[in-house]
């Protein structure tokens, strides 16, 4: 069935729009050294996101015998008076649950040396009930386990949370917070960037 001319040029019309449309958006990105991406705006965000770069720590807490930990980058602080810090957790993670269930969590923040660590505590290398296995544990006020070795260690009381869909971010007030004893010369942190881990470089 043969269309009227009007129909055609309304459609010719609209199609020669979105070509000078994309044009725009990508004369735009050129400039802008960007690349504009036509994907769904959680890849584009995700895609975004990997290029933030971000120190790592361990997130654990332990309730009625049971502990559990999870490699964390979205940690950080929230105010000094009082001392408030944020993690944000999956909500279908053990350590989501023994935060809830305690009122309290720790949390590590692993040194450059500690890669190992990174991975098992994210459930690369070892089985969910063997994260703590062969580590050096040791608790402070709440009993949450902290891990040696690290940069520094926090001591949280859960003071707050927020549901954020799949995620709960955890508020916690700062009850206890220790700086390593290491020598300065071997102490960097293990940073994480573009989905790889990176080092410092001095400039």
């Amino acid at each position: 069935m043969t269309q009227p001319p009007v129909f055609l040029a309304v459609v010719w019309l609209f199609e020669l729009y979105r070509f000078f449309d994309l044009c725009q958006y990508s004369y735009y990105n050129i400039r802008m050294d960007y690349v504009q991406n036509f994907i769904s705006i959680e890849d584009q965000t995700r895609a975004a996101m990997q290029q933030w770069a971000s120190g790592i720590g361990v997130a654990t807490a332990e309730y009625d015998g049971v502990r559990h930990g999870m490699t964390v980058s979205s940690f950080t602080s929230v105010s000094m008076d009082p001392p408030l810090v944020l993690v944000s957790m999956q909500k279908d993670t053990r350590t989501h649950d023994l935060v809830l269930s305690s009122g309290a969590f720790g949390v590590t923040l692993l040194a450059g040396d500690q890669q190992e660590i990174s991975d098992r505590f994210a459930g690369r290398t070892v089985k969910d009930d063997q994260r703590f296995e062969g580590l050096e544990i040791f608790n402070l006020e709440t009993g949450s386990p902290l891990l040696a070795g690290g940069l520094a260690v926090f001591d949280c009381r859960l003071k707050a949370s927020f549901d954020a869909n799949t995620t709960t971010v955890m508020f916690g007030e700062v009850v206890t917070a220790l700086v390593s004893n290491r020598p300065e010369e071997v102490l960097e942190p293990l940073l994480y960037h573009n989905q790889g881990y990176r080092w410092l470089k001095e400039v």
